[in-house]
């Protein structure tokens, strides 16, 4: 790290790390490389926050944005003449000093092998830190994905597993596996795990950082229990700001069983509620007794009863879509294997060739969309296992993982160079959920496909006996039944029997790989 006039190594802060390597880059103007303009502006911004990268890089330009950081393309000379390439990080100033150095630590001590992402240096000045590392080019994985052939599908996955099994070695939960974060040089065939910025530790993590974190979150220093939306989702775990009170004050008139369940609710309250920071009013947790029972299931609105639960806060961090079961139902005890939920995402795009597979705006639909494909029965039994109860008003088998992925990639093949006359049946469900502290309530509704709907998961599916012309390309043809097995353990709902990284690379499937 570079501060106060001298640069420390990521391993160990306190070491000097000499860059006898490098030598000042020549100067150039901007606009000889990246143009003028908006480009040229947001770097002369970052040379202004860190002033010292500016002696040693040649910034190109913007090649990423996140949530929480800048990344930029940078040039650095070496002695011998040679233009070497690296990735810069800019880390936005409001990101705790803590979960910054602890992004950190997880680079230096997991990454620069296993296809996990190192670092080779790191800057400061006052709250603004600029992480140097590596710099992959690599494929946007939806360019690549339908001219993918099988084989590489499966060694991408298999380098996938590679990267997750060093992290989880370490104690790493990354939280937010996904295809723009596994850099891929498809003609290399390199590969690269980066942005450890959501990273937590497990209870035996050997990332000091990460146990710091955690329990400085414990104590509430990090924030507390509130929760950041992510990518503009709904966030549907935090208090609403309009009181309780307002809430339940125009519902639809319940039963007299209702009112006297109210009553009682209103009769045993001991502690009035109470304007939070935030200016949220919260009901404390004495002032519902968990023996009540909601009269809210099957309607679309929230009963007053539910509406006094003290709510669970749980980790949720993470990309909508590759969000585990675990994580959408908000259990506090998540570990590695909702890694391995992510990746079983990843590979389940890669087999039916679409992308994004799930599109949810909140958790409770992404929960919804799971069930569709995963059953209702399973989603109930993984529930229990993980202290949740998920109740379904419909039974909903699971899908067979083969005749789903199959239909699926049929469709965007075209036979002999022309458009399919295959007949499809497009079924929309559209599947609500109501939150209560008794469980998940789900309810399947049919929606006519003219209507159109952006409410719950679109798939595609061939009408029953309809013959099948499905191309033999790259391999696709031949998908063998390892591949959905694997994909099935993946997919597991009960992160407690979810297959591991570890178990994953030596699965069957990957014999030619090991």
């Amino acid at each position: 790290m570079y501060e106060g006039g001298r640069f420390l190594g990521p391993g160990s802060w306190q070491r000097r790390l000499c860059l006898a390597p490098f030598c000042v880059v020549e100067v150039r103007s901007v606009g000889e490389m990246v143009g003028s303009g908006e480009a040229a502006a947001e770097i002369e911004k970052l040379y202004a926050a860190v002033p010292q990268i500016r002696n040693v890089f040649y910034v190109m330009g913007k090649i990423g944005e996140g949530t929480f950081s800048s990344v930029y393309l940078a040039i650095a000379r070496l002695r011998s003449g040679e233009d070497m390439k690296f990735a810069l990080k800019h880390l936005i100033p409001t990101s705790h000093p803590t979960r910054i150095a602890a992004e950190l630590q997880c680079l230096t001590v997991a990454g620069g092998d296993d296809n996990v992402m190192g670092v080779k240096y790191c800057f400061r000045k006052n709250d603004h830190v600029v992480i140097v590392m590596p710099y992959l080019e690599h494929e946007c994985f939806v360019d690549i994905l339908h001219s993918l052939s099988f084989q590489e599908a499966k060694e991408y996955v298999f380098n996938l597993f590679k990267a997750l099994k060093r992290i989880h070695y370490f104690g790493i939960v990354h939280r937010d596996v996904k295809p723009s974060n596994f850099l891929y040089n498809r003609k290399l065939k390199q590969y690269a795990l980066v942005d450890f910025g959501l990273a937590q530790g497990t209870p035996d993590t050997q990332i000091e950082l990460l146990k710091v974190l955690h329990s400085k979150k414990q104590e509430g220093l990090l924030g507390g229990s509130t929760q950041r939306s992510v990518f503009g989702e709904k966030n549907f775990n935090v208090y609403s700001t309009v009181p309780h009170e307002v809430t339940v004050a125009k519902s639809i008139t319940q039963p007299k069983t209702t009112d006297v369940a109210a009553k009682k609710l209103a009769a045993r309250k001991t502690v009035p509620a109470k304007n939070t920071s935030t200016g949220v009013v919260r009901k404390t947790a004495s002032t519902c007794p968990v023996s009540l029972t909601c009269y809210c299931y099957a309607r679309d609105q929230v009963c007053s009863i539910c509406l006094a639960r003290t709510r669970q806060v749980a980790p949720r961090a993470g990309t909508p879509g590759f969000r585990a079961p675990e994580v959408l139902t908000k259990c506090p005890n998540q570990t590695t294997a909702i890694d391995m939920w992510s990746a079983g995402i990843i590979f389940l795009s890669l087999l039916s060739g679409r992308y994004h597979f799930f599109n949810a705006g909140d958790d409770m639909n992404a929960l919804a969309q799971i069930i569709t494909i995963r059953g209702s029965q399973e989603t109930i039994r993984a529930a229990k296992q993980f202290g949740k109860t998920v109740l379904c008003s419909k039974v909903l088998p699971p899908k067979d993982l083969r005749t789903l992925c199959e239909g699926l990639r049929v469709c965007m093949v075209p036979a002999s160079g022309s458009e399919t006359e295959i007949q499809k049946q497009h079924t929309s469900l559209q599947l609500k959920i109501l939150e209560n502290q008794d469980g998940w309530f789900v309810e399947q509704t049919d929606v006519n496909p003219a209507e159109g709907t952006d409410k719950g998961l679109k798939y595609t599916l061939l009408t029953e006996g309809t013959e099948l012309n499905q191309c033999n390309i790259n391999g696709w043809d031949r998908v063998p039944d390892e591949a959905y097995h694997l994909l099935d353990r993946l997919l597991d709902m009960n992160p407690a029997t979810r297959i591991t990284a570890e178990e994953a690379l030596l699965h069957p499937l990957f014999n030619d790989l090991v």
